[in-house]
């Protein structure tokens, strides 16, 4: 090249560079123009100049007019677009969520043969998964991995396909990685927990470390959402003394996943440490607070905690008025509920959600206040769901109301099997025995098959499952034969089986028989036989605990001396010397 013509394009990039630094896009073209008839370029020079005018408008944050720009500049074919030509154009489509023009600059690239150029195919990738197209994405990925993997692409790849569910395919993709970062590991152990799959995602944090990775911040949030999930205290106890040797900095997130972990691992003490320990100005520090305590039945702690929020000058908002009309239902306190769900609008000006008229609902069904309950979800502004109905129809089971109950489950779209449940727990107790049949055949004839029973507990680190009638785990003999001795004992105290409750018109020995292998007696059998005197025993629970259940525990708590603490689907159950935290009602 001549020292003319160098020079003529160095006068001309640098003229068209003091244009990008000093004017809006507006006049780009037209002042590139200008510049252009002053110096005539060749194609490629032509190229570097059109490039440069599409990224202009992208930095000035229109990507809509950098896309004009390219067809506009590239439609004469005066200048050949090159690879960062493309470049620019898939950003500004990026930027602008452009499928179609994305597509054609694909088939382009292809064209052009700049397809082995990763960082073009790598852009392509989080465009295709931002809009969905995880099939393109996962084409271009495997592409690109024969030349050794985009750990970038794979990660955002994993995480576009846990963000629709496919967990399985996010989890080959990662295992096939021979690379890995943080964000990869974060990225599976969020997915674990959004997915349903809690103990996978502790195992995933325990390879995390044993591969010598550092947890951070996001790490931290997700594991302890999975330990409180699971009620597996242990680790969650193990990651905050690791948070602490760290030198995590505590943030309002992880703040109330510390005070939500303990809270549902049976731990309400320590959650309330945690509090009270830590910088308060967030309201979703306090909104975890009060919700714990009224997981567990402290309904004046959670009003208490209410009420020293407004004194430190943080605001409530819908999700506090949730906790707190939850509190007040699983406490049985109607007048402080109608108070704080009045208050939220004339007071704090914060419309009623779907949430606050179910925990309404919830609370006026579980004081016996079902024409009142009913007529709420008649009247509400806002159409009832499935959660709603479930509440009133559990309500009519607990105060013996089968009419209203039929009423009910026929307002319900969608009833699952709990809810046909609820139904025939409403005639068998009843003695209604061929309504609970019809009920039964119902549910046969739409294939709606009853819940099985599942209970946990946490032993050494390791979760133990329990079915009703589970006889698969590998000390059953033990088990069972410790259960047997438990029932004689707790009879021997006046227990007597709740037989009303089993859904069938068989002999009072066979619903016995039922009773006795529910999920949650095996877990706290199992736990008696592997725990020492007096230690504390704690069983989660996929559904409600039934009645039996809890008049046995009961009665267990005073025999072997233990503080029993259950966690079923609704709220916390803490058993002691006889009595029980929910003082019968619940």
């Amino acid at each position: 090249m001549s020292v003319s013509r160098y020079a003529r394009m160095r006068l001309t990039s640098l003229s068209l560079q003091r244009f990008l630094n000093s004017q809006t896009p507006t006049n780009t073209i037209n002042c590139s123009t200008k510049c252009l008839k002053e110096n005539p370029q060749n194609p490629q020079t032509l190229t570097c100049l059109y490039n440069a005018i599409i990224r202009a408008s992208i930095e000035k944050g229109s990507p809509h007019k950098a896309l004009l720009d390219y067809r506009t500049l590239f439609l004469s074919r005066a200048a050949p677009p090159n690879h960062w030509t493309l470049a620019y154009v898939l950003e500004a489509c990026r930027l602008s969520s452009n499928l179609e023009t994305a597509m054609q600059t694909h088939a382009r690239i292809i064209k052009s043969g700049f397809e082995l150029l990763s960082s073009l195919s790598s852009s392509l990738i989080p465009l295709y998964i931002a809009q969905g197209r995880l099939v393109e994405a996962q084409q271009l990925f495997d592409e690109i991995s024969k030349w050794g993997v985009n750990i970038v692409s794979a990660n955002l790849l994993i995480a576009g396909y846990l963000r629709i569910g496919e967990y399985e395919t996010a989890r080959r993709i990662f295992s096939e990685m021979p690379k890995k970062d943080v964000v990869s590991w974060n990225s599976m152990i969020a997915g674990c927990v959004r997915s349903g799959c809690p103990k996978e995602a502790i195992s995933l944090f325990g390879r995390m470390l044993s591969s010598n990775f550092e947890p951070d911040e996001f790490t931290f949030s997700s594991i302890l959402s999975a330990c409180a999930r699971v009620g597996a205290l242990h680790h969650g106890e193990c990651a905050h003394r690791l948070m602490m040797d760290r030198g995590i900095e505590l943030n309002f997130i992880l703040c109330s996943a510390l005070i939500d972990m303990y809270s549902k691992c049976g731990r309400i003490r320590a959650a309330m440490e945690v509090f009270n320990a830590i910088c308060r100005d967030n309201v979703c520090i306090w909104n975890s607070m009060i919700t714990g305590l009224a997981s567990h039945g402290l309904g004046l702690d959670a009003i208490a905690v209410f009420s020293r929020m407004e004194g430190e000058n943080v605001s409530p908002d819908s999700i506090t008025f949730v906790g707190i009309l939850t509190a007040c239902s699983h406490c049985g306190m109607v007048e402080k509920g109608r108070h704080y769900f009045d208050a939220m609008k004339s007071h704090y000006s914060i419309e009623p959600r779907l949430e606050h008229y179910g925990a309404m609902v919830d609370l006026l069904g579980r004081a016996g206040l079902l024409e009142e309950a009913y007529k709420m979800v008649e009247t509400m502004p806002i159409k009832p769901d499935i959660v709603m109905w479930r509440a009133l129809l559990s309500a009519c089971r607990t105060h013996g109301k089968p009419e209203l109950g039929e009423l009910v489950i026929k307002q319900m779209e969608h009833s699952g099997s709990g809810d046909y449940v609820l139904l025939s727990n409403i005639f068998s107790l009843g003695k209604r025995w061929d309504c609970a049949e019809q009920v039964r055949e119902l549910m046969k004839t739409k294939g709606v098959r009853k819940s099985r029973g599942l209970s946990w507990v946490e032993m050494g680190g390791a979760v133990h499952e329990f079915k009703a009638g589970d006889r698969s785990h590998p000390e059953t003999d033990a088990i069972y034969k410790l259960l047997d001795r438990l029932i004689v004992m707790t009879k021997a105290e006046g227990f007597a089986p709740a037989t009303e409750l089993v859904l069938m018109d068989v002999s009072d020995e066979e619903k016995e028989g039922n009773l006795n292998c529910h999920s949650e007696k095996l877990a706290v059998a199992f736990t008696i036989l592997r725990t020492g005197p007096r230690t504390e025993i704690r069983v989660s629970k996929n559904l409600r605990t039934c009645n039996d259940c809890h008049n046995w525990m009961k009665i267990v708590s005073r025999v072997v001396t233990r503080a029993i603490i259950v966690r079923d689907r609704i709220r916390f159950h803490h058993f002691e010397n006889g009595l029980c935290s929910c003082r019968d009602y619940w």
